[in-house]
């Protein structure tokens, strides 16, 4: 134990041994106060009540301080007697309920949550699997019948909901009826005599149907591919050898050809002098193409449509 500043100077002398039992013995009251007042608030910190006192006292040396002052000395002293019991009265036992107090303060510790509702979701759930004794695999199967039959059930009409409405889109967008008759033309064939060439209106275009000759048929077949600009054999441009159905606009700068004309007996443009044949392909002048041809068919003998 350290020797306090007032010893040490009766160190070597005969009162030296009973001034050291008198220190001795404050110290030890010192150390049962502070004990006690350590022990009721042990239970807010984690340090020992010895290692406390221990550092109190290194850190302050009371007696020291009390020798030191002089006149002051029994009033310094004072406080040194204990003044609490060395041992906390522990006979009571704290309750659940209790609010441990600490040096800064107090709070309040919930050590049981009685108060809390738990949830009920039995509203939510359904009856097979109300039962908590029963496992919800006894059930699965009719719980998955059903929750397939819904996804089926939707799934055909979402199907059918799209094509309802993607068959109305695409109605929309298409020619509308006037527009659609229009599109097409019936001509009677009987109304056109042989080695003649008739001219209809056709979507605001004129459209030639010409009745051809026998010669004029083998005419235009023995061709050779060879001399002609836009190469096409007669058989590829006919579905019937005796009619030729074009589109009377000139392919070089869309001028109008006259029919019956030209160095080849077919069509002639007189705009820039393209001449045709009575096939409708390109024989001479600036036309880079053959007359189109349109989609036809022929219903009967004496009609074809056109469109």
């Amino acid at each position: 134990m350290r020797i306090s500043v007032p010893l040490q100077k009766y160190k070597n002398t005969v009162i030296y041994d009973a001034l050291k039992k008198k220190e001795e013995a404050v110290l030890g009251q010192l150390y049962d106060a502070l004990g006690g007042v350590l022990k009721a608030h042990a239970f807010s910190s984690k340090v020992g009540v010895t290692g406390r006192a221990v550092r109190i006292l290194k850190r302050f040396n009371m007696f020291s301080i009390a020798a030191r002052s002089g006149a002051l000395s029994p009033y310094l002293q004072a406080p040194m007697k204990a003044l609490l019991p060395a041992v906390v009265n522990t006979g009571d036992v704290l309750k659940k309920s209790a609010r441990p107090a600490s040096l800064n303060g107090h709070f309040e510790a919930r050590l049981a949550h009685t108060d809390i509702k738990i949830p009920d979701f039995s509203d939510y759930r359904r009856s097979e699997v109300m039962d908590p004794k029963k496992s919800s695999q006894d059930s699965g199967e009719a719980r998955k019948v059903f929750s397939y039959l819904v996804t089926g059930s939707t799934a055909v009409l979402g199907v059918y909901t799209a094509k309802t409405v993607v068959s109305q889109f695409i109605s929309s967008m298409s020619a509308s009826a006037d527009v659609l008759a229009l599109s097409k033309i019936e001509i009677k064939l009987s109304d056109i005599p042989e080695g003649k060439n008739m001219t209809f209106k056709w979507r605001g275009k004129p459209l030639f149907v010409r009745h051809r000759t026998e010669k004029e048929i083998t005419a235009e077949e023995s061709v050779d591919l060879s001399e002609l600009r836009d190469p096409q054999h007669d058989k590829d441009r006919v579905a019937n050898p005796t009619w030729v159905i074009v589109i009377g606009v000139c392919t070089h700068l869309g001028c109008v050809p006259i029919a019956n004309a030209g160095d080849y007996g077919g069509y002639y443009c007189p705009c820039h002098g393209s001449h045709y044949d009575a096939s409708g392909r390109i024989r001479k002048g600036p036309a880079p193409l053959n007359l189109e041809v349109p989609y036809y068919e022929f219903p009967d003998e004496d009609t074809v449509v056109v469109g």
